[in-house]
C-alpha cells in the first residue's frame, strides 16, 4: 500500500482526499500547513506528495523548494486555484510532477497518481479499485449472522442505522457495507459528530458562503455536498443537537442542502450510514432525539454484538492484529501462546474491539523474546481476570456486567477519578468512560 501525504489549510478538502484516496487503496496521512508536513516528512516514508499551492505562512512553493532540499525523489501535486495556476506551472518547470485545479475531479486525480507511481523505479501501479479490510468475518454464530444481513444490504442504497457499544466496530461495517455497494468508486465521508462542536457541525455538513458569519473567508463546501454521488456516515449522531436534526431531517426528505449564508439550493445524491452508541429509543421517549428522523435514518438497522459476547473471534482478531502490527512497523513476528490466547478469551473487554487492538499493540512493544504473555499485559494497566471477579459485589459473582463495571472502578482509583486518565487505560474514548459512568451509576 503507498503512502500519501495531503496538505491543504482547509479541512473539508484534507476529509474528502483522504476518503477519495483511501478507497483508491492508499494509506493517506494529513497535514493543516507546511511546516506541519515537513514535520512528518522527517519520521514517515511517503511516496507521493499532494500540496495545495496557497496557504498561510509558509505556501506551496516555499514546502516544495524545502522538500526539493532533503527528498529530491518525492513525487509532488500541486492543487491550485484558477488565480495561482502560474504558480502551479513555475512549480511543474521547477520539478513538481503535475498540477490540477480546483475543483478537481476525484477520478483524474487517482489515475495522475496512479501513472506517477508506476514511472517511479521499482514502483508498483496501485489499481483505482476499493480494498476491502483484511480481517472482515469472524468465526461466532452472530458475526456470521451480521455479515450475511451486511451483504444483502450493501447491494441497494437504503439508508442504514448501526447500533453497538463504543469500540465494537461501527464504523468498520460501515466502511463494509459502503465497499460492496454500487457507490464503492465514489468518495466515503466521515462525520464524527460527537467531537464537533455543535457550533460548527452545521457549517461542517452543509457549508457556507463567504461573508456568511465573522471569519466565513471563503466558500466552503459542506461534508454532505462532497459527499455527492458517494456515502455519508454519520458517527454517533445521537449527539447531534435539536436544530441540526430538524436541519438534517429536511435533507432527508428533500435531497437538498442550502449553504449558510446562501439562498441557492444543491441537490446531493448520496447513500447515508449513521451510527451510534446511544439508546435512540430512550432519547426519543425523553424528547432528545426526533422519532421523524429516527425513522428516516432506520430503514435498515444493525446491531454489533459486544466483543465478550462472540469469544470465538477473539483469537482470529487478536492474530490479525498482532500481524498486521508487526508488518506495519517492521517487527519481527510476535508469538500468543495457548495460555495468553485463553487470557484474552476471558477478560471482559469494556473497551470491545478497540480496546483488545490497543491493548495487544502495547503488549508487542513491550514483551521480550517475541512471545506476547499474559504477564506483559499486565504490565500495560489490564488487571488479571480473577481479581475482577473476586471484586464483584453482585448477586452473580460471575457477571459480564459486574466485572465491566470493577473495571472501570479499578482505572479510576488507578487514575486518581479522572475519567480521561481512565479512558486511556482502558483503550476507550472519554464519551465511551461517560457513558459507563451513567449506566454503571458509579459515584
Amino acid at each position: 500500500m503507498k503512502t500519501l501525504l495531503i496538505v491543504d489549510d482547509d479541512l473539508s478538502v484534507l476529509e474528502v482526499l483522504e476518503a477519495r484516496l483511501f478507497s483508491a487503496g492508499f494509506q493517506v496521512l494529513k497535514s493543516v500547513g507546511a511546516k506541519d508536513a515537513l514535520k512528518i516528512l522527517k519520521v514517515q516514508n511517503v511516496d507521493l506528495m499532494i500540496s495545495d499551492m496557497k496557504m498561510p505562512g509558509m505556501g506551496g512553493m516555499d514546502l516544495f523548494a524545502a522538500v526539493r532540499v532533503d527528498y529530491p525523489d518525492l513525487p509532488v501535486i500541486f492543487l491550485t486555484a484558477y488565480g495561482t495556476i502560474s504558480d502551479a506551472v513555475k512549480a511543474v518547470k521547477s520539478g513538481a510532477v503535475d498540477y490540477l485545479t480546483k475543483p478537481f475531479d476525484g477520478h483524474e486525480l487517482i489515475k495522475k497518481i496512479n501513472d506517477i507511481l508506476a514511472r517511479v523505479p521499482g514502483a508498483v501501479e496501485e489499481i483505482d479499485t476499493p480494498v476491502r479490510p483484511v480481517f472482515s468475518k469472524g468465526k461466532s454464530t452472530s458475526m456470521k449472522k451480521l455479515y450475511g444481513l451486511i451483504e444483502k444490504v450493501a447491494k441497494s442504497n437504503v439508508n442504514v442505522l448501526i447500533l453497538g457499544d463504543s469500540g465494537v466496530g461501527k464504523e468498520h461495517v460501515a466502511r463494509e457495507i459502503y465497499q460492496s455497494g454500487p457507490r464503492k468508486n465514489e468518495p466515503f465521508i466521515v462525520v464524527d459528530c460527537g467531537s464537533t462542536p455543535s457550533g460548527l457541525l452545521e457549517s461542517e455538513l452543509f457549508g457556507h458562503v463567504k461573508g456568511a458569519f465573522t471569519h466565513a473567508i471563503r466558500d466552503k463546501k459542506g461534508l454532505i455536498e462532497a459527499a455527492d454521488k458517494g456515502t455519508l456516515f454519520l458517527d454517533e449522531v445521537g449527539n447531534i443537537s435539536q436544530e441540526m436534526q430538524v436541519r438534517l431531517l429536511r435533507f432527508l426528505e428533500d435531497r437538498k442542502i442550502r449553504r449558510i449564508g446562501d439562498i441557492k439550493e444543491i441537490p446531493v445524491d448520496c447513500r447515508i450510514i449513521a451510527a451510534t452508541n446511544t439508546d435512540l429509543i430512550k432519547d426519543m421517549k425523553s424528547g432528545r432525539f426526533r422519532e421523524d428522523l429516527y425513522y428516516r435514518l432506520r430503514v435498515v438497522t444493525l446491531t454489533i454484538p459486544l466483543l465478550r459476547e462472540r469469544k470465538k473471534d477473539i483469537p482470529v482478531l487478536a492474530q490479525h492484529f498482532v500481524e498486521t502490527f508487526c508488518k506495519s512497523n517492521k517487527l519481527p513476528m510476535v508469538t500468543l501462546p495457548d495460555e495468553t490466547t485463553e487470557w484474552l478469551c476471558e477478560y471482559p473487554w469494556p473497551g470491545n474491539v478497540r480496546e483488545l487492538k490497543n491493548a495487544l499493540e502495547a503488549g508487542i512493544v513491550l514483551c521480550r523474546g517475541r512471545v506476547l504473555y499474559p504477564s506483559d499485559l499486565y504490565l500495560i494497566g489490564l488487571p488479571e481476570e480473577r481479581l475482577i471477579l473476586s471484586e464483584s459485589s453482585g448477586d452473580n459473582p460471575f457477571s459480564l456486567e459486574e466485572s465491566e463495571r470493577q473495571t472501570i472502578i479499578r482505572a479510576l482509583k488507578e487514575s486518581g477519578g479522572v475519567q480521561k486518565g481512565a479512558a486511556e487505560l482502558l483503550g476507550i474514548s472519554r464519551r465511551a468512560i461517560n457513558y459507563k459512568i451513567k449506566k454503571y451509576n458509579i459515584n
